[in-house]
């Protein structure tokens, strides 16, 4: 993951850093220096990115990744 799809799927739901960070159980500073990042998030703990995906994915979020990094709406 990089931080522009991590910004991308917050605004793709219309939430708030705060919205995230109480979707996921993370503080709002974390995802702020997250957004903050350039490049991938590779030297983020697992765990923290685990969250995010997890919060992502209940909400119908899919990342593409690849050549092509991405954020998409799942299909229903």
């Amino acid at each position: 993951m990089i931080s522009a799809q991590l910004r991308a799927a917050r605004a793709m739901l219309n939430w708030s850093q705060a919205d995230l960070a109480g979707e996921a159980g993370l503080s709002v500073e974390t995802i702020k220096r997250l957004e903050r990042m350039t490049g991938t998030l590779d030297a983020t703990k697992v765990s923290t990115l685990t969250s995010i995906i997890d919060a992502f994915a209940g909400a119908g979020i899919e990342f593409t990744n690849g050549g092509a990094p991405g954020v998409r709406l799942r299909q229903k």
